[in-house]
């Protein structure tokens, strides 16, 4: 029995007034890990959704194995369900199918091979067993110990309830219970949020290993990069969503190439279109018959003109007819993509002597070990570390918004900035416009206008500030900070809720400009690439560079590890 496929066809799904998904057709074979990509709000959970049969398409169809898991924002589970129940629903399908065979042995032992029912008997221990060892059955439970190991839950006790572990616990539970089941197909979405750099690995390699369909919507390109097969770019194309063979690395080399054909092609096509309409303009009359005749072609002039007459006509017309051609087939204007405009993320600090802050031994009780740590005013710092290391902690005493034990000097008229990880406004109901310029003032708004920056789709403007997606949320913050740039940027995972693409922007950003910039991130694929100083925060305190963990040094200043890019 072979693996079944998944299959989309022509999937159209309208949310509110915006159609979200138009004639999307996908079809996923056994063995393929397909990622989804595209910018917050094309439609990679919705497509998620109709393909799990969690919501349903305003038309098209979707065929889909029956034993299809997907990992939704929510468990399907009451508070009050323990981390047993949840085990033991994903081990449900492995200890039947263990069963069943159990069952089938022995009947077949009891049934006389020259029996009429002996060939059937013998036919569905065949299937059973297929199916038993598609789901490694007989491995089932130390692949549940081994599963809650990797994703850091073995030390939580399996009669907890759901409704007394974190957000991050549940999710990670959610995600464990489909690992342990191995469905055939497996969809997932945003898998390796709430995921340290260990456990984030074990999911790859995990979902590598599965022999059936999975089909992920991700912002973690290190994970893209690591584990798909293919990816579908659901951005505006000419010819509808694209799919790129390859991993993350190869669909950044064809999508660039991709743009670039489309917008050839457009330009080719106007300039053709800006000629045939010329063409079509044109009379005989401007061209040649009202020229007076010469004295030397009186005789002939009439059969001249209308020859002149006849060759233009037949132009015009071949104009006309190829100018309808075009303009019902020509491809539309590549939307403008948000581009990330920022061309300075912190602005040059002020003349003085020293860093601009400096941190003596500061620490949070319960929150954040001693650290000592210096600031200049062009660095650019990267904070590591696992959950709970007070990597945010740290972000927030470097602003002045939290009061540590220790002493925190900082040089006097330095303006700070921080982008944190909860994104609010006190007015939810006012527009993304108006809070951008009531924040700002009407004068610096108008100076460094909103849609100038490519953060957030013209369309999104106008919606209140409330409505919009944490992703864009997260893009309004930003926006606000980078038009009037601090001269100490501090960013808590900035590329969170962010699509793929403007991650890479805002990360080659990073690395140019004046100012100082200070950033906490899990990015993995931000961290492999960083160029500038790290420090490593640990439970103990300590920070680790390349040399290997060292112990921090009472007021002293970590060395660079090469500039910034």
């Amino acid at each position: 029995m072979s693996q079944p496929a998944l299959l989309a066809h022509d999937l159209v799904r309208t949310l509110g007034d915006r159609r979200v998904l138009d004639g999307v057709s996908l079809t996923a074979s056994p063995g393929h890990r397909i990622g989804l990509v595209g910018e917050n709000g094309v439609g990679k959970s919705t497509l998620l959704r109709l393909l799990a049969g969690s919501d349903e398409p305003d038309a098209g169809s979707v065929t889909r194995p029956p034993d299809l898991g997907f990992l939704q924002q929510e468990m399907p589970y009451d508070a009050d369900a323990t981390i047993a129940d949840v085990l033991d629903d994903a081990l449900r399908e492995a200890r039947e199918d263990l069963a069943e065979l159990d069952r089938l042995t022995g009947q077949l032992a009891r049934t006389a091979q020259d029996a009429p029912e002996y060939v059937g008997l013998l036919d569905a221990y065949g299937v059973r067993l297929e199916q038993a060892q598609r789901r490694e059955a007989w491995d089932a439970d130390r692949r549940a110990a081994l599963v809650l190991d990797g994703l850091g839950l073995r030390a939580l006790a399996h009669d907890r309830t759901l409704g007394s572990l974190s957000g991050g616990q549940r999710s990670r539970l959610a995600l464990a219970a489909l690992l342990v089941r191995r469905p055939s197909a497996l969809l997932l979405d945003e898998p390796t949020n709430h995921l340290d750099d260990g456990a984030a690995a074990f999911v790859e390699e995990q979902v590598r290993s599965l022999p059936g369909v999975v089909v992920v919507a991700s912002h973690d390109r290190a994970f893209l990069d690591a584990v798909c097969t293919d990816l579908i770019d659901l951005d505006p194309a000419v010819d509808g969503p694209v799919r790129h063979g390859g991993n993350y690395s190869t669909y950044l080399a064809e999508k660039r190439s991709e743009r670039d054909r489309w917008e050839r092609r457009w330009a080719e096509e106007q300039e053709e279109l800006t000629a045939l309409r010329a063409s079509a303009g044109v009379t005989a009359r401007r061209v040649a018959p009202d020229r007076g005749p010469r004295d030397n072609e009186k005789m002939g002039y009439g059969h001249r003109a209308g020859r002149v007459q006849s060759q233009i006509s037949r132009r015009v017309r071949n104009a006309t007819r190829r100018l309808e051609e075009l303009e019902r087939s020509q491809v539309g204007e590549p939307p403008k993509p948000l581009r990330f405009q920022g061309t300075a993320l912190a602005a040059s600090a002020v003349e003085g002597i020293g860093p601009l802050v400096s941190l003596d031994d500061v620490w949070v009780p319960g929150r954040l070990a001693p650290v000592c740590a210096e600031v200049s005013g062009t660095d650019r710092l990267l904070v590591t570390g696992g959950n709970g290391a007070g990597k945010s902690t740290l972000l927030a005493v470097l602003a002045g918004r939290l009061a540590p034990e220790g002493k925190v000097s900082r040089r006097p008229g330095l303006t700070v900035g921080l982008l944190a990880q909860d994104t609010g406004f006190d007015r939810p109901d006012r527009s993304v416009r108006d809070t951008y310029e009531l924040v700002l003032g009407a004068e610096r708004a108008e100076a460094v206008p909103l849609g100038s920056l490519g953060l957030l789709d013209e369309a999104d403007l106008d919606k209140p500030v409330g409505r919009l997606s944490v992703g864009q949320r997260r893009r309004v913050a930003l926006a606000l900070l980078v038009a009037r740039p601090p001269q100490l940027l501090l960013l808590d995972e900035p590329t969170n809720h962010l699509s793929p693409r403007l991650c890479d922007e805002l990360e080659a950003a990073l690395g140019t400009g004046p100012g100082a910039i200070v950033l906490a991130s899990h990015d993995r694929w931000l961290r492999e690439r960083w160029r500038g100083r790290e420090i490593r925060l640990g439970s103990d305190g300590e920070r680790q560079d390349s040399a290997g963990p060292k112990p921090l040094a009472g007021g002293g200043r970590f060395p660079r590890r090469g500039g910034p890019r």
